[in-house]
């Protein structure tokens, strides 16, 4: 069932991205009148953590260890997945659509970005990636730009940007967990 919000156009929720700057997180510069958030964890040493660290990126099993509910139209992050996540608890659990914009197509990087659609109560796009450094360090990284999409996040104001930094952190230490045990 199609839900469908107020905006006098009658479009359906989570069927149209809701910013303009598609991409911009593979391409960089992060696009103006956007909050900036760039979170990095090391999660480990050596190809065997960069695999399984990949993997839970790719299969959403990262976002799953956090608690948040995830519904996708495919196993696997590839450009055109449509992703709900579930966040929150009971009364107060929202689901945010979104849309995998791409994936990484070098070495030594795994993971993806997807982009937020209507009725995403913030506007903007999101990548996680896993890097395997030359030294064989594994580093965990998020970059993200967004904008309140609904009224409750401009209401919200600064408080936002420190909830998305702390889910930024939280991944970090789930995806640690998944790929290393520890």
């Amino acid at each position: 069932m199609t839900r469908l919000i107020n905006t006098g156009r009658h479009t359906p929720v989570g069927t149209d991205f809701n910013y303009p700057d598609r991409g911009a997180t593979r391409r960089r510069p992060l696009p103006a009148a956007y909050h900036h958030l760039h979170h990095r964890t090391r999660i480990g040493y050596g190809r065997a953590v960069f695999e399984a660290a990949g993997a839970a990126v790719r299969t959403f099993a990262m976002h799953r260890a956090t608690g948040a509910l995830v519904r996708a139209d495919g196993e696997t992050a590839r450009p055109g997945v449509r992703v709900d996540i579930g966040l929150g608890f009971g009364a107060l659990r929202i689901t945010v659509p979104c849309r995998v914009l791409w994936t990484p197509d070098e070495p030594g990087l795994a993971g993806f970005a997807y982009g937020t659609l209507t009725g995403h109560p913030e506007a903007g796009e999101e990548s996680f990636l896993v890097r395997l450094a030359a030294d064989g360090a594994v580093w965990f990284e998020v970059t993200a730009f967004s904008r309140p999409g609904v009224w409750y996040t401009r209401l919200a104001g600064p408080v936002v940007p420190v909830l998305q930094k702390g889910y930024a952190r939280l991944l970090g230490r789930a995806l640690r967990k998944l790929a290393t045990g520890a």
